[in-house]
């Protein structure tokens, strides 16, 4: 994200001329701006935007070919079905001896009653234990063959979704949106052309939320803080001029050297700070105007 600046050379010295020093600080009005990029490689297949219009940020406004990322996609779903498809039923497959267990135990249950009666031998018992512990040792290795085989498929499955959610980012780069609400300020691409990523596509700037880059000197920096509420002139050439109120939103840290066609309160000043003063655009307000700064008497 950059600031733009347009300086009017000849513009800012005709304002200043015969005007007196009735300011505390000029400067000129600026816009957040934003360079919206290609963000894939391909042919653009829309771009409803023109120089001039309003956008809303992250509403789409065009987009660039995504048939071949749309059979990728599909591609890799079926894979993923396939693999899933492959998935063992655990409980279905085990089913089996887990009921033959079940019976197991029922008659074992029953010898043991019988052997208080005398009516069954200790060998029948022996005999029903040691099948138990073959089935139940069955069941234990099934079991483990099963989790291992759905532990293996279900981390394919994992990474065939990790390569179909790659995909999706890439299908949602292929929109063409702003970032931020705005003015296309300039149009760079056309619908049909081939748009490679990073090849800019239009520039936008926020024009509803302005500020104007003032620049006073060391002396006033005592008198400025954040947030303090100043009155803008913007000065439209001839004799039309409008008052807003601004706040200041950013003061420099640093001094810099007077820019070209900025005046000062103080003739004499070469070094100065840049002070950010926020201002409500009605419309009128465009990138470059002269404006003068206005510091409110407490």
């Amino acid at each position: 994200m950059k600031r733009i600046l347009f300086y009017s050379a000849t513009l800012l010295t005709m304002v200043a001329c015969g005007r007196g020093n009735d300011f505390d600080a000029t400067g000129t009005f600026e816009a957040t701006e934003v360079v919206v990029s290609a963000e894939a490689a391909g042919r653009i297949l829309s771009f409803d935007a023109e120089e001039g219009d309003a956008v809303q940020a992250g509403r789409q406004i065009g987009a660039i070919d995504t048939v071949q990322l749309h059979l990728q996609k599909l591609q890799l779903e079926r894979q993923r079905a396939s693999v899933v498809s492959n998935r063992p039923d655990i409980r279905k497959q085990a089913a089996a001896l887990r009921e033959q267990i079940a019976k197991q135990e029922i008659e074992r249950s029953r010898v043991v009653n019988l052997l208080k009666d005398g009516a069954a031998t200790t060998k029948q018992l022996d005999d029903i234990d040691a099948s138990l512990k073959i089935l139940n040792g069955q069941l234990e290795a099934l079991l483990s063959t099963l989790g291992n085989n759905t532990a293996a498929i279900d981390e394919n499955s994992s990474a065939l979704e990790l390569q179909i959610a790659q995909i999706d980012d890439r299908l949602m780069k292929c929109r063409i949106a702003s970032p931020i609400s705005g003015t296309v300020l300039a149009k760079y691409s056309e619908q049909g052309e081939l748009a490679a990523v990073g090849r800019p596509l239009m520039k936008v700037a926020d024009m509803e939320n302005v500020y104007l880059r003032a620049y006073f000197t060391s002396d006033q920096l005592s008198s400025l803080k954040i947030g303090e509420e100043v009155t803008v002139t913007a000065d439209f050439g001839g004799d039309e001029q409008l008052d807003y109120p601004g706040r200041i939103t950013w003061i420099a840290s640093e001094s810099e050297f007077t820019p070209k066609n900025i005046q000062t309160k103080s003739s004499r000043a070469s070094l100065v700070y840049a002070v950010k003063i926020a201002v409500k655009n009605d419309g009128r307000l465009k990138l470059g105007l002269y404006g003068e700064v206005k510091l409110r008497k407490s």
